[in-house]
């Protein structure tokens, strides 16, 4: 038998005929299993060749920074105002009354009536409980009965001293018996004075049956039900009162912010305190500070103040939690900007200031106060300087930007020594830029005019065409725009 026959004399007659990839497979495992040590290295390779072609099909691109490159910065503007500007000074403040008042029996007794409703306003002397007055009545008419009996105890002394004394002119009574008599009466006297008092004690505690409001204000929950026994000076009382016309509320400022204060008040200035609830959106009340304490706190370095309130409407509760702001001066004709234009960096403030060109300067500017959404300037800008305020953190000096409000009328930027330095800087640059870019500029950026945004922008867009010299002093020219602004902004 002959064993040497062909591969095709075993494969299954009713299986297709192989095609290309199933021939060139059997020609590879034919070619493994005669070099096996080979095919296990470039299997091997194969492998790290398909592991390093998925990384990279999976693995993001680097994107390139062109957010300077990109055309003119869509930015929001402002244009500093002439305005007047407070000077405030805010704190954290408590509603307090001026007066509150737990009403008390002064005498003990069966709680027979209450003239009060709960939150009902009254005034002071009204009448809010009665205690049952017929003991105390009783003890009133019998020290008046005890007061008539030594009154006429003491006029009968009176009248036996008199007699007395006419027999002693005559001499027909002994001094002693006169001496006698007269100290009777003063005895007497001091008796009928013991009782007048006993009957003003008697009507003063009948009197005190009436529990009356020692203040005007409002009612409170009653403590005592009627029909129950009270005592004089009980701790819990019947009711509280609590005064709320006028109102106050007590708050404290730095011991730093002190001075300026009692400067103002010095002069004779009433200053306007404005309390705003817990959000400080809201404005409850205006009143006018009333006082300012006589010493610092030195546990927490700061001094009460206490500002007075009509309350008319009943807007400010006691105990309430308010944002006090005391408005302590007003400084007339500042510049002033909103606060969203104002960028920190580690030079300190700056702006961007919008050109009529559509460019922006970057200028470091000195901040005064803070009222609200506006900031003084107290040096860099005038009144008129058109600002970025949206957009301001994808500049840099010199860019190039959009106002999407037409609008907004971008008036010339006030002068400044450092923008005439940059600007002079910036214009030498550009000039060498020109020079060593324009075989570049004619085959890149023919229809850009020299100097303008389209052939800066143009230059950017190409900077990987151009010419080495040109690169060069393309980043010269970048450099130097960074050089001449404030360190703290963005760089391209």
């Amino acid at each position: 038998m002959n064993i040497d026959r062909s591969a095709h004399e075993f494969r299954d007659p009713d299986a297709p005929p192989p095609g290309p990839v199933g021939r060139a497979w059997r020609g590879i495992k034919r070619w493994s299993g005669r070099n096996p040590r080979l095919s296990r290295v470039v299997w091997f390779v194969v492998g790290l060749a398909l592991l390093a072609l998925l990384i990279w099909a999976i693995y993001p691109r680097p994107q390139k920074n062109l957010r300077f490159n990109q055309g003119p910065q869509p930015v929001g503007v402002a244009v500093a105002q002439d305005s007047d500007i407070d000077v405030t000074l805010n704190a954290l403040g408590t509603v307090t009354p001026m007066a509150t008042a737990t009403v008390r029996p002064q005498v003990g007794g069966l709680l027979i009536k209450l003239n009060f409703t709960e939150g009902q306003m009254v005034k002071a002397g009204d009448v809010l409980a009665q205690i049952d007055p017929r003991p105390y009545q009783a003890a009133l008419d019998q020290a008046r009965g005890q007061l008539a009996r030594d009154s006429a105890t003491l006029a009968n002394a009176k009248v036996d001293l008199q007699r007395y004394q006419a027999l002693q002119a005559q001499n027909a009574i002994a001094q002693q018996q006169v001496a006698t008599q007269a100290a009777t009466v003063q005895s007497y006297q001091g008796v009928v004075v013991a009782d007048q008092a006993a009957v003003e004690t008697a009507r003063i505690n009948l009197g005190y049956t009436s529990v009356v409001s020692p203040i005007s204000g409002r009612v409170g929950i009653h403590l005592v039900d009627i029909g129950n026994i009270v005592s004089a000076g009980q701790a819990n009382g019947i009711v509280v009162v609590t005064q709320l016309q006028p109102m106050s509320v007590l708050f404290t400022v730095p011991e730093d912010n002190v001075r300026p204060v009692m400067a103002r008040l010095g002069e004779g200035a009433k200053l306007q305190v404005d309390a705003y609830d817990r959000t400080q959106t809201s404005k409850i009340a205006t009143g006018t500070l009333s006082t300012v304490d006589n010493v610092v706190d030195p546990s927490t370095g700061s001094v009460k103040m206490r500002a007075m309130f009509d309350n008319e409407d009943h807007r400010l509760f006691p105990a309430q939690f308010v944002n006090v702001r005391l408005l302590v001066n007003t400084l007339h004709h500042q510049t002033v900007v909103p606060v969203a234009a104002i960028q920190r960096g580690s030079d300190g403030s700056y702006v961007f200031v919008v050109t009529p060109e559509k460019t922006v300067l970057q200028r470091t500017v000195k901040t005064g106060v803070q009222d609200g959404d506006r900031i003084q300037i107290v040096d860099g800008l005038k009144a008129g300087d058109t600002v970025v305020v949206d957009g301001a953190d994808r500049l840099r000096d010199g860019a190039d930007v959009d106002v999407p409000d037409q609008s907004v009328k971008i008036a010339a930027p006030s002068e400044n020594a450092d923008d005439a330095a940059r600007a002079a800087r910036r214009a030498e640059l550009a000039e060498a830029m020109n020079k060593s870019c324009s075989d570049d500029l004619k085959k890149l950026c023919p229809d850009a005019a020299a100097g303008s945004r389209e052939m800066r922008t143009c230059l950017f867009r190409n900077r990987q065409q151009l010419s080495e010299p040109c690169s060069k002093a393309l980043a010269q020219m970048r450099r130097g725009a960074r050089a001449g602004g404030a360190q703290g902004g963005p760089r391209p």
